[in-house]
């Protein structure tokens, strides 16, 4: 079992910035993949950002030059810096992970959510 923990959400005026963090927790044997994703309501949830354990990264177009991912390998810790926020921003952000457990199962897990609120 993999848990994953947010933190960061909140609300902020267009223009401003703010920064989520995702910490995973379990029994872990690797983490190949992290990213955040986002979802507004009435909308699909859609890929924000990922980032493998090489630190490849991959954004939406939406987000390209105004938001960055990160990880931290060793805290097994995947973080977001959103710069430049627009209200069509505001959404729920969630935490994903995906790789392989000690005896050889792979998960996906989910971040419990935290809210993004931009305000024009």
């Amino acid at each position: 079992q993999v848990q994953l923990v947010e933190s960061g959400g909140g609300l902020v005026q267009a223009g401003g910035s703010l920064g989520l963090s995702c910490a995973a927790s379990g029994s872990i044997f690797s983490i190949n993949t992290m990213g955040w994703y986002r979802q507004a309501p009435g909308e699909q949830r859609d890929l924000v950002a990922t980032i493998t354990s090489a630190g490849t990264t991959n954004l939406a177009d939406s987000v390209k030059g105004r938001f960055t991912i990160s990880r931290d390998n060793a805290k097994n810790t995947v973080y977001l810096q959103m710069n430049s926020l627009k209200p069509e921003d505001t959404a729920v952000y969630y935490c994903n992970a995906n790789g392989q457990l000690y005896g050889g199962p792979y998960y996906t897990a989910w971040g419990q959510g935290t809210q993004v609120t931009v305000s024009s």
